[in-house]
C-alpha cells in the first residue's frame, strides 16, 4: 500500500480515478483496510446536474449514481493497495447483481459508501457494497468490475 494510506483525499482520488466533474462522486475515502475494506464519503449538494431533472422540485440522487460512487471508492481502495497512482487504469463495470434502494438521497446528505472486497487480486474484482445516510441504509449492491491498466497508458 502506498506509504501505508489509510485514507485518500481529492488529491490522491484525482491521481487514481479518471474521472472528474460532473461524474467524479467521491469526495475522499478513509478507513481503508488493504485491498479489504473503505469507507467512501460523498457529500451530495444541490448543485450537482443531475438534480436539474431528478426531479425538479423534488431533487433525489439516481440510483445508478449511487452504484457508481460505490465503485468509484471501490477503484481508490484498490488503487492505493495496489499502488496505482498516476498508472492511469481504468475500471469496467462486468456486472452488479443484488441492487437495492432503500431510501432517498437528497440534497444535503451525507453518503458513506461502505465496499468490502469478496473477491480479487487479478483483473477481476468483486465487491460488496452499502450506502449508508446517518447510519440508514441508502442502498446496497454486489458488482463485479474487471481493471484494464493497458487502456490508460
Amino acid at each position: 500500500m502506498t506509504d501505508q494510506l489509510k485514507s485518500a483525499d481529492i488529491d490522491v482520488i484525482q491521481r487514481i480515478l479518471p474521472h472528474r466533474y460532473p461524474f467524479l462522486l467521491v469526495d475522499k475515502v478513509v478507513d481503508i483496510d488493504g485491498a479489504k475494506s473503505a469507507r467512501g464519503i460523498k457529500n451530495v449538494t444541490f448543485n450537482e446536474p443531475h438534480f436539474q431533472g431528478h426531479f425538479p422540485g423534488a431533487p433525489i440522487m439516481p440510483g445508478v449514481t449511487i452504484v457508481e460512487a460505490m465503485a468509484q471508492t471501490a477503484a481508490i481502495m484498490v488503487g492505493v493497495d495496489q499502488d496505482m497512482l498516476d498508472q492511469n487504469f481504468l475500471v469496467y463495470f462486468m456486472g452488479i447483481d443484488k441492487c437495492k434502494f432503500r431510501r432517498k438521497v437528497i440534497p444535503g446528505d451525507v453518503l458513506e459508501l461502505v465496499i468490502e472486497t469478496k473477491r480479487g487480486g487479478s483483473k477481476i474484482w468483486k465487491f460488496d457494497g452499502r450506502a449508508t445516510v446517518d447510519g440508514e441504509l441508502a442502498a446496497e449492491a454486489e458488482f463485479t468490475a474487471m481493471i484494464d491498466l493497458s487502456e490508460g497508458n
